[in-house]
């Protein structure tokens, strides 16, 4: 057993083990059961159903085990940054000498400052439509460049750098670095961002465009990836001039920078899988492209080679198509003769047939055209004003030739001619005369 008060003068030589022991027998003896109030931090279950995970405050931080049969007690699904009531047993886990709490009861007490101040941030930027999904672009299938935000030093970006150069190592990508973690962090993803959105909108000559963006990290508590929840980060990665991909942390882990891009991946190597097409799969496609243009190409060769055969079969014996022409040019010329004779006959008969019929129809017309004209003399010699005279009627005229057809117009002593049918005597008005 340790004993504290045992002289200087004679340490006693421990083993490793053995001290673990003793220290976790004065552990028990000080402190247990305890209850401890505080923020769950890196917290992840086992297949075995065993919890671990940390508990922490602004002063400090222990490791925490939940083995499967206390977890299994458990009313809700604990969650990093929510703050929790436990109670436990504090002792030492003696094959790393870590200080741990084996919990044997967690209850919620409330959610930690650091998720309450997530939450309400997420329910604002949702509240003005950033996460919209009819916002969210696709990515594209074949990008000319890829730009990549993350930390020069951080193992994200030899898993992103991996899987492209593995799968796309023809496709430029264009690292803009920046800090993940910590206070100065979400200024310098930003500009970051800002930097590779210029060149997105004003590609330099000579410099490959950026037809998508990737922004990663890799995995950490709720602390180490706090610079993702930003605000002034999220509307930066809203106004994104392309596509943009986030891949933060691992698939349980989620940031505001994740609903606010047009795609979340749950790794960084996920994401970028996601806009890196093996390129084995375009070399077979370009395979499989050529060998239908090869096969389409063979087949019209062959089916010109058809029509040549045919054309040259054709082309063999020159005279014999000459013959066959001068033939045809006879036998065309003999049916125009034989069909230009036969429209003569037939003009010749109808000429013939109207000359026939010309007399007779012009001495009919000639007859009828005398009687007509004697109709006419017969009706015009009865019009004629001498024949009425000739009946004892006469024609009074004044002076000036006007005839005289009323009383008014012959006052008396007006001098009048009258007209007889073998001439004209003077007369002399003595008495008018009314009927």
């Amino acid at each position: 057993m340790f004993d504290p008060y045992q002289s200087s003068a004679s340490p006693t030589v421990w083993s490793v083990g053995a001290l673990c022991r003793a220290v976790a027998d004065a552990l028990e003896a000080r402190f247990n059961p305890v209850t401890v109030r505080g923020e769950i931090t890196g917290f992840s279950r086992a297949a075995s159903g065993h919890c671990y995970f940390s508990i922490k405050d602004t002063a400090g931080q222990i490791r925490c085990a939940m083995f499967r049969r206390a977890a299994s007690s458990l009313v809700f699904t604990p969650r990093d940054g929510e703050l929790v009531e436990l109670r436990g047993r504090l002792g030492v886990y003696e094959q790393r000498g870590d200080l741990q709490l084996i919990v044997e009861s967690l209850q919620r007490a409330g959610q930690g400052a650091l998720f309450e101040q997530f939450l309400r941030l997420k329910a604002q930027l949702e509240g003005e439509g950033l996460f919209d999904a009819d916002r969210k672009r696709p990515l594209p299938v074949m990008p000319r460049g890829i730009g990549l935000v993350t930390s020069p030093g951080a193992a994200a970006l030899h898993d992103v750098a991996t899987a492209l150069q593995r799968r796309v190592p023809h496709i430029p990508v264009v690292l803009a670095p920046a800090l993940v973690q910590g206070a100065a962090a979400p200024a310098s993803l930003v500009a970051a961002l800002e930097q590779l959105y210029a060149r997105a909108l004003h590609p330099r000559a000579g410099e490959p465009p950026i037809d998508v963006i990737l922004l990663v990290r890799g995995g950490g508590s709720m602390e180490d990836l706090w610079a993702f929840n930003d605000e002034l980060l999220a509307r930066t990665v809203v106004r994104s001039p392309v596509p943009l991909v986030s891949g933060v942390g691992h698939e349980t882990d989620f940031t505001i920078a994740d609903f606010c891009a047009d795609l979340r991946a749950p790794t960084p190597t996920a994401a970028a899988e996601l806009v890196a097409q093996p390129r084995d799969a375009w070399l077979a496609a370009l395979d499989q492209l050529e060998s239908r243009v090869q096969g389409g190409m063979d087949r019209w060769l062959d089916r010109q080679g058809q029509r040549l055969d045919l054309a040259a079969q054709r082309l063999g014996r020159p005279s014999g198509n000459l013959a066959q022409q001068r033939l045809r040019c006879e036998r065309l010329g003999q049916q125009l003769r034989h069909a230009v004779l036969l429209q003569v006959q037939q003009h010749t008969q109808v000429l013939g047939a109207q000359q026939a019929n010309l007399m007779p129809m012009l001495q009919r017309q000639l007859l009828q055209r005398r009687q007509h004209l004697t109709q006419l003399a017969h009706r015009l010699e009865l019009l004629d004003p001498r024949r009425v005279l000739q009946r004892g009627y006469s024609l009074l005229t004044d002076s000036s030739g006007r005839a005289v057809t009323r009383v008014a117009d012959a006052p008396v002593g007006a001098a009048l001619k009258a007209h007889l049918s073998d001439g004209s005597v003077d007369v002399t008005v003595t008495q008018p005369k009314l009927l």
